[in-house]
């Protein structure tokens, strides 16, 4: 292992040694202690990744000695069959400890803010952004997510214009943060006569929820709103004022919220919204001021790249970023299989990682 991550390992190593020491004779008060014990827990893994890989080249050593020392060829032969079977572990050992060195996504255990828009293709496309809706929301309830919906601007004949959803649970942005981007479909619309395959489109943004503490919003920056809700085709669906437009006068930013009767909710959802869009633009300028790590992603989490394709005459998805195909599109759609996709998605922006690192 390279010289420079052997001496920070071992660093890492002294220093979970010295949190451990400090919280077993603690006098601290409860605020350090949590501190320290935060510090020690997310140290812990990478320790123990450290001992298995140092007990291993311990092993491979005392192997060798022995092969090269003894005249009893049973034991020789037995020592060297036990020392390549611990040199065959040995890569993955190391790919252990450098993988449990990689950053932490900060975000990552955060809930997530879902925004589906239909793009381009007319009424199509709003059919499948509001299938795409009920994909991640089917996809939520299989993993024990809770799914609040937020806002829906339908199209009159079961298409969403527009949709957004609250999603909370474990580790949630982690898992959906990669689904960011257009997705395409393809198939005969049911509206087309002469049976010819139209190409459409859907934006998906993944937002990581933010709180008050992480964006702080200024009253005298936003101008709110209030008018009557409205449902499709401009018919009341509400006879008080009871529908939010907030406007982020700084960055421009609106937020609409209509789908509560109370004014009040609407308020507090747009608020949240509005954090979160917010939050995202910070994340994503800091993601930008690190260009040399952008080559190391899968993908850029830019809402303008063609992330997916979903193929229905052919029954197929693809995901273009690592040209990943499944011909199990009901099962995708039904959000059964989107575990595959986003799995093999993961493992690739680690690999990559992982590569960097060892640059």
């Amino acid at each position: 292992m390279e010289a420079g991550l052997e001496a920070r390992l071992q660093q890492l190593r002294r220093r979970h040694a010295e949190l451990g020491a400090a919280l077993s004779g603690s006098g601290l008060g409860g605020a350090a202690i949590k501190k320290l014990a935060k510090e020690y827990s997310e140290l812990t893994p990478i320790v123990a990744e450290l001992d298995a890989l140092a007990q291993a080249q311990g092993e491979i050593v005392s192997l060798s000695e022995m092969a090269q020392s003894t005249d009893d060829a049973e034991l020789k032969g037995l020592a060297e069959e036990e020392l390549r079977s611990w040199r065959q572990r040995l890569p993955t050992l190391e790919s252990r400890v450098k993988l449990a060195l990689l950053p932490k996504d900060a975000d990552d255990a955060r809930n997530a803010i879902l925004e589906v828009r239909a793009g381009t293709g007319g009424d199509e496309a709003a059919l499948f952004a509001a299938e795409l809706f009920r994909m991640y929301q089917r996809y939520a309830g299989l993993r024990g997510w809770q799914f609040e919906v937020l806002d829906l601007s339908e199209t009159g004949i079961g298409g969403f214009k527009e949709a957004s959803a609250s999603i909370s649970g474990r580790d949630v942005f982690a898992r959906l943060k990669f689904e960011s981007g257009v997705h395409r479909v393809q198939r005969v619309p049911e509206t087309e006569a002469g049976g010819r395959i139209h190409t459409s489109a859907a934006t998906v943004a993944v937002l990581p929820e933010a709180e008050e503490v992480d964006v702080r919003l200024d009253d005298k920056d936003l101008r709110i709103d209030v008018f009557r809700a409205s449902g499709p085709g401009g018919q009341s669906v509400n006879t008080t004022d009871s529908a939010v437009r907030i406007t982020h006068l700084p960055s421009g930013l609106v937020v609409i919220q209509q789908d509560e009767k109370s004014q009040h909710k609407n308020k507090a959802r747009a608020l949240k919204v509005l954090r979160s869009r917010l939050y995202e633009m910070e994340r994503q300028a800091r993601d930008d001021a690190r260009a040399a790590d952008r080559k190391s992603q899968v993908g850029s989490g830019d809402r303008s790249e063609r992330i997916r394709t979903y193929n229905f005459p052919q029954g197929r998805v693809t995901d273009h970023r690592i040209n990943l195909t499944l011909y199990k599109i009901d099962k995708v759609m039904s959000g059964e299989a989107l575990d595959e996709i986003i799995e093999a998605i993961s493992a690739e922006d680690q690999a990559a990682r992982l590569a960097a690192v060892a640059e």
